[in-house]
């Protein structure tokens, strides 16, 4: 039985982070929904409002025997600007920080390890601003907001 693994991450609005990583090999879902805040069971207005303190996230279920959660990681630090605090484009408020939710205490060593690798590298002239948080509730957004995209390209 293949082992599948959980990472959740944010890096703005969720439709296109969810986009990303839904074409690496080894991932085998990805689901849009909201974590990091005080408000139980949000819908997307409520986040949009800015009152629950949650963020949109990512989650990504993975094979680790065919993607790494480093390789993970890697695509996280490409797909969004960890320099910018709540802001990711045109998209403003705490709700599009940039912010990794660890499941373990092992993806928290590799992502704390790959965000003093990345700032170390000097890619950036200011400072990462990426959170890194233990994972709490995960709260899925509507069916609507899934696989957002590719529904577009579909209709």
């Amino acid at each position: 039985m293949t082992e599948i693994d959980k990472a959740t991450f944010g890096a703005g609005c969720f439709w296109g982070v969810e986009a990303a990583f839904r074409q690496i090999k080894g991932v085998e879902s990805t689901s849009v929904g909201y974590m990091g805040g005080h408000f139980p069971n949000p819908c997307y207005l409520d986040v949009l409002s800015r009152i629950t303190g949650h963020a949109e996230v990512v989650q990504v279920e993975y094979d680790p025997g065919k993607v790494s959660y480093d390789d993970l990681l890697e695509v996280f630090w490409k797909i969004h600007d960890p320099t910018s605090l709540n802001r990711q484009g045109p998209d403003r408020g705490e709700q599009y920080r940039s912010v990794i939710f660890f499941h373990n205490a092992q993806q928290e060593e590799v992502a704390r390890r790959s965000k003093q690798k990345l700032q170390m590298s000097e890619k950036f002239d200011k400072d990462i601003v990426t959170e890194i948080k233990p994972a709490l509730e995960y709260y899925l957004a509507d069916e609507s907001h899934q696989q957002y995209f590719e529904k577009q390209r579909s209709s």
